[in-house]
């Protein structure tokens, strides 16, 4: 009978602790674009590089209770990695996913243009995220481009110009605190579904 009850409690204490084992987690990885001495695009006070990391750390925010798979950003603080350290970082965790964030600038001192627009390069399952990130941004193209980012990277990767900081209906939706938390908040939706 002792042993039996030893048996069970054996068991018992198998099976709880499997179910607490850990699953392994999948990485996205969000690019926030440029960062120290590289300021990216710049409007008055504004700059890319401040966009691209508030943007990243909110989505990093809205996933941080998440157990299926972990956020990784390239750059979590006013630092700039060179674009070989962010591949090879990148390629070393062996993402789900990349994507990079940043925003546009035309010439002119103040533009019609406006709106998303996502990069690729030749890859089915790039192609597949960026559709996907296009619909839910309502982007005005999906372009293949030679980039480092998008040709070093192993993994899906998208670079994603999120609105141009020369327009003002972009500007001041990429730099208000609600416009970058709905950002974020559709590139989780993103994540999630694809």
């Amino acid at each position: 009978m002792k042993g039996i009850k030893l048996l069970t409690l054996s068991v018992f204490s198998t099976v709880l602790l499997s179910s607490f084992t850990p699953v392994n987690k999948k990485y996205i990885v969000i690019d926030a674009g440029h960062g120290g001495n590289d300021l990216g695009a710049v409007f008055g006070e504004f700059s890319e590089k401040d966009i691209s990391l508030g943007i990243a750390k909110e989505i990093q925010k809205i996933n941080q209770n998440q157990d299926t798979y972990e956020i990784i950003l390239t750059r979590d603080g006013d630092s700039y990695p060179t674009l070989f350290e962010r591949t090879a970082q990148i390629n070393k965790l062996n993402p789900e996913m990349v994507i990079s964030l940043h925003v546009n600038k035309s010439p002119q001192a103040e533009t019609p243009q406006q709106g998303t627009e996502v990069y690729i390069q030749n890859s089915d399952s790039s192609r597949k995220l960026a559709e996907k990130i296009s619909k839910k941004f309502d982007a005005h193209k999906i372009e293949e481009c030679n980039l480092h980012i998008l040709r070093e990277t192993k993994a899906p990767a998208v670079l994603v110009e999120l609105g141009f900081l020369n327009n003002t209906k972009d500007r001041n939706y990429i730099t208000s605190k609600k416009g970058q938390k709905e950002i974020a908040q559709k590139f989780v939706e993103v994540i999630n579904e694809y």
